[in-house]
């Protein structure tokens, strides 16, 4: 494992840092509580990653989507790091115990992010980690990378790959040429830069609001997939989320071999933007919402009578309920 560029190893320092304003979180009953884990790591060349998954396709919502790995708590007492750190032990085998780590890695716990109102009326908390290496551990030691160190289990029925991201990147409208080269594209083609980022406004929470999509390419990195099942989908779906994407769960290798990039939007991409203005002190290089996370809408909800501890399966924020929010 690399030590982190002076750069990254700045962004971690911040993170670690930072104290997250007031939250509507613990004010949220059980059955709207959520949360994700952003969890970074150093490849071999000193640059921070991101761990990303891509949703089974079968699942009722976001499904064949990328996103972080989470889900719903269990009870009111688990906290949100709990909560990420259970569903990733679920979703792609991340151990909850540092002894379960090759030496010398553990699970930083850095900071938690503002919590984010999903349409389907969840309040999603973002908790950031970092693995690292334990500061006691001999130098001269020798260990394993830490893609080797987070080969993922996958729980097929949830998740359908895992694959990481150029955390810094996610402030960039191109792929710079220090990560076009990282992403393995070679000299020949990093003069033309492959598509990165795009974005387009649109309406939410009755203001005009920014949706990003980032294209991560497959190239040059190792993609966990989960195993083929009696129950995968047909491969060729025109409702995936990948560019120029022939395959998905459930493909042959060879077929998996072409895909070329995964799409990173919605509420994920928000997180991390955000995530990354945090860490590195810097605004992205397009256009995007100044402020972070939803608590003030989420506040406006409550005071609504929305947000009860009463939740039926396909329950989405409407127009309406917006409307009335944002008049309070």
């Amino acid at each position: 494992m690399a030590n982190l560029k002076p750069v990254h190893a700045a962004a971690i320092a911040r993170l670690r840092t930072y104290v997250p304003p007031p939250t509507q979180y613990y004010s949220l009953p059980l059955t709207r509580r959520a949360a994700v884990l952003i969890l970074l790591y150093a490849d071999r060349q000193g640059e921070l990653r991101v761990v990303l998954t891509m949703r089974a396709r079968t699942l009722r919502t976001y499904g064949g989507q990328a996103a972080l790995p989470g889900g719903k708590a269990d009870s009111l007492s688990e906290t949100p790091f709990q909560t990420a750190r259970r569903e990733a032990q679920e979703e792609i085998g991340l151990p909850l115990l540092d002894s379960k780590f090759p030496p010398p890695f553990r699970i930083e716990h850095l900071c938690q992010m503002p919590t984010n109102l999903a349409r389907t009326e969840l309040g999603v908390r973002p908790c950031v980690a970092y693995l690292s290496p334990h500061p006691n551990f001999p130098a001269d030691r020798p260990y394993p990378t830490a893609e080797e160190a987070l080969i993922p289990r996958l729980d097929a029925k949830e998740v359908a790959a895992v694959f990481s991201a150029p955390f810094h990147s996610f402030l960039k409208e191109h792929l710079g040429h220090e990560s076009v080269a990282a992403e393995g594209y070679g000299v020949e083609t990093v003069g033309q830069r492959p598509e990165w980022y795009s974005g387009t406004w649109t309406d939410w929470h009755e203001s005009r609001w920014r949706m990003h999509n980032f294209f991560v390419p497959l190239k040059g990195q190792t993609v966990a997939w989960a195993p083929t099942t009696k129950t995968s989908p047909a491969v060729g779906s025109s409702s995936l989320p990948y560019r120029d994407v022939p395959a998905a769960e459930g493909a042959s290798k060879k077929a998996q071999d072409e895909m070329k990039t995964f799409r990173v939007f919605g509420m994920t991409a928000r997180i991390l933007v955000d995530a990354a203005r945090v860490a590195y002190g810097e605004e992205p290089e397009f256009e995007h919402n100044s402020h972070f996370g939803d608590e003030d809408m989420i506040g406006r909800l409550f005071r609504l009578g929305k947000l009860g501890g009463i939740r039926r399966e396909g329950d989405e924020l409407t127009r309406e309920d917006l409307i009335a929010a944002s008049k309070i």
